[in-house]
Formats: C-alpha cells, sequence, structure tokens
C-alpha cells in the first residue's frame, strides 16, 4: 500500500495517501480522529486539503452518530461520464458553438428551468420524498427557500466548482463528463441539520474543540430525519446529473454529427454517507471529496479546468475504506487564487479549452489546485486508470 504518513491519535490513527498535507488540513483530521465514534481509523485521500470542519478528501467511517459538518451542505455532489461513438474528427475547428449550445440547455450559477422545461418524471419519482420530509419537519421548506423551485433545478449545473466538460480520451474518442450535486435544496438540508447538531451538543453541554465537527446519535429523532433526508438529496443530485447528461447530449447532437452513447461510464457521489462494513462492523461511511473505490467498480476523479480526468476501476482496497480520491484537491483557496492570479494566467493555462476565461472563474484556475498526476500517483494502490480524459470544452458557472 502506498499510505504515506499514519499518524497516531487517540482514539483512531489517521492513515494519509500523501505527504502535501497543511497544518490545518492535519489539525481537522486529529480533531475528527478523536471523536469517540469513529471506527478503526481515518482515511485521508492524496486530495485532502482543510474545509468546514474537516478535511475534503477523507474518509470518516462511524458507529452510532453523524457529524452533519463532514458531509457538508453540497450533499450528493459528484459526477457522470459518458463516451460517444464519434472521435476528434467529428469536432468543428471552433468549439465556440458548441460551448454556447450546451449553456443555452443547461442553467449554470443561479438559474433554474422555467416551468415549461421541467421533466415530470424525475420530479414525480422525487416529490413524495420531498412531501414526506417537509411535512415532518416545515422548516426545511422554508430554510431552503426553494418550494416548487427545486424541481426547477433538476438539470442545472450551479457555481463554483461544477462544470460541464467534453473531452477526448487517449484514443481521440469523444466523452461527456459533468459535476455536480443537489444544488440549492441539498445546501438547505444541510444547514438544516449542521444547525441542529450544534443546538443538541450545547444543549448536552458538550465541549467541542470546533462547533463543525458536533454530531447526531442514532437512536434519536433527528438522527433518522437527517438519515432520510440525506437518502433523498442523493438521490436528487444523481437524477440532477443524469437530467444534465440528457440535456448535453441534445446540445451535442444539435452541433456535431450523428452519433451513440456508447458507455456509461458512471454515475458518482463524492460527498455522501452509505451504510457499509468495514473491519468486522456495520458503520456509516463520511465520504468528503472521497469516491468510493470497491474491487472492479468505476469512479470518475476530475483533474481541473486545464488539466487531466481520469476514468478508473477500484481495487478495493480496505485500509481506505473502498475509497479513493475525487480530484485534484484545492491547493489555496477562492480568495487566495483570485489574489494571486489573473484572467491572463487563467487563459494561458487554459490554452486549447474552450472556456470562460475572466476574472468571474479565476478561482477555478487549474494553478489553485494540486496536481492531479500526483494525486494519481499517491493512489496507485487504490485504483487503476481505465481511460485518461483532456477537456476541450469546459462551462462553468
Amino acid at each position: 500500500m502506498t499510505v504515506k504518513q499514519t499518524i497516531e491519535y487517540t482514539p483512531v490513527p489517521v492513515r494519509i495517501w500523501t505527504e502535501d498535507v497543511t497544518p490545518d488540513a492535519m489539525r481537522q483530521l486529529e480533531q475528527v480522529a478523536r471523536l469517540p465514534f469513529v471506527h478503526s481509523h481515518v482515511a485521508a485521500m492524496p486530495d485532502v486539503h482543510a474545509g468546514i470542519g474537516s478535511t475534503i478528501g477523507s474518509v470518516i467511517p462511524t458507529r452510532g452518530a453523524i457529524v452533519p459538518a463532514a458531509v457538508g451542505v453540497d450533499i450528493g455532489c459528484g459526477m457522470i461520464a459518458a463516451r460517444l461513438s464519434i472521435d476528434a474528427n467529428a469536432l468543428p475547428d471552433s468549439l465556440g458553438a458548441v460551448r454556447s449550445e450546451i449553456e443555452a440547455r443547461v442553467p449554470v450559477g443561479f438559474g433554474m428551468h422555467d416551468e415549461r422545461n421541467v421533466r415530470t418524471s424525475g420530479v414525480a419519482r422525487l416529490k413524495s420524498g420531498y412531501d414526506a420530509l417537509t411535512g415532518r419537519v416545515p422548516a426545511l421548506a422554508t430554510m431552503m427557500k426553494h418550494r416548487d423551485g427545486w424541481q426547477r433545478q433538476i438539470g442545472t449545473l450551479g457555481g463554483g466548482n461544477h462544470f460541464i466538460e467534453v473531452c477526448l480520451d487517449e484514443s481521440d474518442r469523444v466523452w461527456v463528463m459533468l459535476h455536480s450535486g443537489s444544488r440549492g435544496i441539498g445546501n438547505g438540508i444541510g444547514r438544516y441539520f449542521i444547525a441542529l447538531a450544534r443546538e443538541e451538543m450545547l444543549a448536552l453541554d458538550a465541549k467541542l474543540p470546533d462547533r463543525n465537527i458536533a454530531w447526531l446519535h442514532e437512536g434519536t429523532e433527528s438522527f433518522d430525519l437527517y438519515v432520510e433526508a440525506l437518502g433523498w438529496a442523493q438521490d436528487y443530485a444523481s437524477e440532477n446529473r443524469a437530467r444534465m447528461l440528457a440535456l448535453v447530449l441534445e446540445a451535442l447532437r444539435a452541433t456535431l454529427p450523428s452519433f451513440e452513447v456508447t458507455e456509461h461510464a458512471v454515475n458518482c457521489h463524492h460527498n455522501y454517507v452509505a451504510r457499509e462494513r468495514h473491519f468486522g462492523a456495520e458503520v456509516y461511511v463520511t465520504r468528503k471529496g472521497a469516491i468510493r473505490a470497491g474491487a472492479g467498480e468505476f469512479g470518475i476523479i476530475p483533474g481541473s479546468m486545464g488539466a487531466r480526468s481520469y476514468i478508473v476501476r477500484g481495487k478495493g482496497s480496505a485500509e481506505s475504506f473502498h475509497s479513493c480520491a475525487h480530484g485534484a484537491g484545492r491547493r489555496m483557496s477562492r480568495s487566495q487564487a483570485k489574489k494571486m492570479f489573473s484572467a491572463d494566467d487563467l487563459a494561458r493555462q487554459t490554452v486549447g479549452v474552450e472556456c470562460r476565461k475572466d476574472m468571474g472563474v479565476v478561482d477555478e484556475i487549474p494553478g489553485a489546485y494540486k496536481d492531479i498526476d500526483a494525486v494519481m500517483a499517491n493512489q496507485a494502490d487504490l485504483v487503476d486508470v481505465v481511460h485518461t480524459l483532456k477537456q476541450v470544452v469546459c462551462v462553468k458557472g
């Protein structure tokens, strides 16, 4: 195995697949490792970096409790990708029209579909769960501030590090790949339960080193509600990605020669909780910026908007709880990136990619991220590379 560091804390160790860990990230890993309900150890992936309460790029197995802030507010955030039956020769010399067609069909940033473009199949499947949740916790509907708007956000991208890309693989075959989650409704669910966990810790007079590692106890009504809400938001995120993929394919069919989808790689979360068995116990596995990489399971590991991405097959590493990195991982904060880099820097670092090259997305510049190739080298024991992708079009919010 290629664990680079094992740090012994009480009650469990932290096993880290990189030597590139900032002091802030190390402190967060230590705090999580000291939680009394963490099982066996904490696994830190090679893209690990500091987050809110706990690090992004960590895998946290727990018994009897879940930390809502460790899951975060972008519940179910993840990736989907599909290979097409065409190759680079089918792409026009100028890809501006391709990007424009995608942007016309998929709302980005705070945008959402109007009522005419809401596809009822996904809405109908999700509505009963939404009604059940908001019926039991009316405050959720108010906090999410979307009511019917959650329906209009199915098939929308959002902003930040979410993206849609047209890529070429190692054989110049065309792929579509995108990254998004549960949008505003997942954000509302996350914020509600993070606040609830803090309130319950205060009521217990718990002395926490960071209020963002407050937890919910299994067997309580709030825990059961959170697990139900998590499952719903993760389902919503999967539906959102599937709907977006369909819209992107419609956009490509309007601009490219006829094609078929020849390979769906995977629709996978990388901010989520799953019930799994590890090291002799049934546990709740929180993957915060990590994907499941069980033996033979496919996953997607994106780089930044100017770097390569990877379709991978998991090796089922027990030490990583069948997990691997979810991407390159940030090297600097968004505010730091905006201070350090200019629009000209972004243009230089995204040469050959049809994308925005303005200050509005400079915080997503490749230079703000870790080297994806170094991340992949550090997890050679966790995954095998199946395809290597390089974007030629990148749409961001």
